[in-house]
This record gives structure tokens, sequence and C-alpha cells, in this order.
């Protein structure tokens, strides 16, 4: 039902700018999820909210607040994908590296690499858990990296779709086309998501008590560098990447390598966890030479039963300003 039935005067300009900071969060996780990267969600968001301040005067309520402020994130985010590559995983550029030093090559750019996501800003508090659930498996760096292989429109369509479960009527009248344009484009995406990654859909669920064992495990390895037991409980096949690098590791004997060869460094590491992408994660801090302990790395974890399938460890520092870390322990 629409808002209001005409332009808005100055009383309810006022209520609606008002209201504008009521969509910011879930805004924002429907730019991530167009965009993959946390500081061009900001962007994006922030872009999205001052053009509508801009049009308010214009918003002639024949569609809600909410649907009017999608279709402007929606060209927002289409404007900065046209003008962009799309952003990736270490897994995306090729097969895995051996786990030797010079596997690490150089760092490639910000842009290059999907970056990860406090829950906080991107999950609903007040969502009931079925919808909580499809939105965090929405915003693993599985699925992030899946839909930034669509074509753009094909993006728009999946995520308003799938994940927001609007109806193709609603999304073809904010794309200006038809039902069974929006149904073509959907099922397109669905196969491509599928073959990029057949596990794409597969529901991660709530951490149960099990898993929360794991964690404290995973924890007091890493923490103590205990390799031996840290890799009892990865899978067999668990991979391991460190953007901005384009290395990554495939099963838990190279992982292991890896720890006790270039990447010993982090031993005596602490950390601070954290909830990202709908995943567990860590902030880990690397011991200094004066004994305090730096940011070093935000490891994001993909669970698979009692066993983690994949450790993504994200070497860009500025990311503890921006999810409001200490600058040292």
């Amino acid at each position: 039902m629409s808002e209001l039935a005409t332009a808005p005067d100055a009383t309810s300009r006022a209520q609606l700018e008002g209201r504008l900071e009521d969509h910011r969060r879930e805004l924002s996780g429907y730019c991530y999820r167009m965009l993959g990267a946390t500081f061009e969600t900001d962007d994006a968001v922030q872009e999205t909210m001052v053009r509508a301040w801009r049009a308010l005067d214009k918003f002639d309520g024949r569609s809600s607040l909410r649907t009017w402020l999608y279709r402007i994130a929606t060209n927002v985010c289409l404007d900065s994908l046209n003008s962009r590559n799309r952003r990736a995983l270490p897994m995306d550029f090729g097969p895995a590296s051996p786990p030797v030093a010079e596997s690490l090559g150089e760092p490639r750019p910000e842009a290059t690499w999907i970056q990860p996501m406090p829950d906080g800003e991107v999950l609903s508090p007040t969502a009931d858990p079925a919808d909580l659930a499809i939105q965090r498996d929405s915003v693993r760096l599985a699925f992030i990296a899946a839909l930034q292989h669509l074509p753009a429109r094909q993006r728009v369509v999946l995520i308003l779709r799938e994940v927001l479960r609007w109806s193709a009527a609603e999304v073809a009248e904010l794309l200006d086309t038809t039902v069974a344009s929006v149904n073509s484009a959907l099922q397109r995406a669905r196969a491509t998501m599928t073959e990029i990654d057949p596990d794409v859909d597969r529901s991660a669920g709530p951490v149960d008590e099990a898993q929360k064992n794991l964690l404290d495990d995973y924890v007091k390895a890493f923490t103590s560098y205990d390799i031996d037991a840290l890799v009892q409980l990865l899978r067999k096949d668990a991979t391991a990447s460190m953007p901005p690098f384009a290395l990554w590791l495939d099963g838990r004997d190279d992982i292991a390598a890896w720890h006790l060869g270039p990447g010993h460094g982090c031993r005596d590491s602490r950390l601070v966890p954290l909830a990202v992408n709908g995943s567990p994660a860590f902030a880990a801090y690397k011991r200094a030479a004066d004994g305090t302990h730096l940011p070093f790395s935000v490891q994001v974890l993909d669970l698979d039963g009692d066993r983690i399938n994949r450790i993504t460890y994200f070497l860009d520092t500025s990311l503890f300003e921006r999810f409001g870390l200490p600058p040292k322990l």
C-alpha cells in the first residue's frame, strides 16, 4: 500500500526523512550482495540516501518508501558495476598453490577482492529465525563470490526474488520489464550459481553446541600454535586463502605445511571473536617485538558439520578500524 497519495508537504517530508534511516541496514545487505565490497557498500548506501533525500519532494506515494529506496539503490549499484570488474576470491584465479613462500607472489589491488562484512551491518536483529537463516546464508562468502559471476541485472533478480522474497511482478516493476523476463533471468541466474558452486545453496544454519566446541578448539589450537591439533579440525579437502594474495591452499596437509613453514610468524597470535558474513570469524592479532599484539588478519570460517571446510584470512588491517576493533591488544 502506498504511504502517501500525493507528493509530501513539509510535515510529511520531515516524517519521511526520519524514516530513511530505518532502511539503512537492509539496504546495506542488498548493496553488499550486489557489490561484494564493504567500503563500496558504505558509499552505495550513502549515495542512495542522498539521492532519496534530494528527491523526496517528487515521491508521490505510488509505491512504498521501501520499494522506492530499493529502486534508487539498484540504480546506484548498477552504475557502480558498470564501471568496474567483478570482485573475487583467490579460488577464482586458478589452481591451488604449493605451500611455499614463493607461491605468495605480489598482493593484488584492493578492488580485486570480495571484502568481509560484519553481520551487524547486514542482518536484521528482528527477523524471525527462518528469515534470519536466509539472510545469513545469502551473505556467506561462497554465495557472495558466486553472485559476482552473474550479469548485474540477473544479480538484482536473484537477490530480490530468492533472498528478499519479492514477487516476480514487484521485481518487474522495479526493473521496468516483464514478469516473463524476470522469470527467465532468475532461471539463468540459478543455473549459473549451481554451475559455479554446486554447494552454494547449502544452508549453514545456526552454530550448534558441537560447533561451538569446534570453535573453542580452533582458538586453543591456533593461539597455542598446535598445528597438528588445528588440522584435525579441518575437513581433509578444506581450503585456505589469503586475500590480497592470489595464493590458496587445497587440503589440510598443505594448510599444515604452510603454517609450519611460511606462515610460522602467526605463532603467539591472539584471536578476538567476530560474526562476519553469516559465519563465525576472528580478528587475529600477531605478536610484535615489544610483546604487544597488532592487527594482522580477519579470519572467516566456513563450517561443515563438525569440521571446518574453508578459512579465508583477510590480510587487510584497515578492516580492524572499520569493524570497530582496537588498534592493539
